[in-house]
């Protein structure tokens, strides 16, 4: 046991960074974290493909992929879950002459949404990782 001499010589933050830990890893395996990973990872998958569309708006041939994720992910958070993988398919759209089915219009506006989508998540997961920076923060 420590004498009141010794505890006061002790560093205040000795044993607080395994505190710290613990409560991080909750944040890190909670519904709501998982789910904006989730949510991340789609929705950067969605950047990609969107990007691949617009590549090959000119290739003949070329079908048009779109991603989903978001009713997946709404009934995995339901569960208590939140994990989810998004899922790639071809586009349903009507086919130009050349037989592809890329919409530069359709592309456009699906990048923005995406682009301002990623943007409000990833604001949104920065603010525990800023509390934590801020807790281990020594001087």
């Amino acid at each position: 046991m420590l004498s009141s001499m010794d505890r006061s010589l002790r560093r205040p933050w000795i044993g607080r960074p395994a505190l710290l830990l613990k409560r991080f890893a909750v944040v890190l395996d909670s519904v709501s974290s998982l789910a904006m990973r989730s949510a991340l990872d789609g929705l950067a998958l969605r950047q990609r493909v969107t990007a691949n569309n617009i590549a090959n708006v000119s290739t003949p041939g070329f079908h048009a992929q779109r991603v989903s994720f978001e009713d997946a992910l709404a009934q995995s958070v339901s569960r208590g879950d939140g994990a989810v993988q998004a899922t790639t398919d071809s586009s349903l759209e009507p086919t130009r002459l050349n037989g592809s089915n890329v919409n530069l219009d359709t592309e456009t506006l699906s990048n923005i949404d995406t682009v301002l989508r990623y943007q409000f998540a990833a604001r949104s997961v920065e603010g525990p990782f800023n509390s934590l920076r801020t807790a281990l923060r020594t001087n």
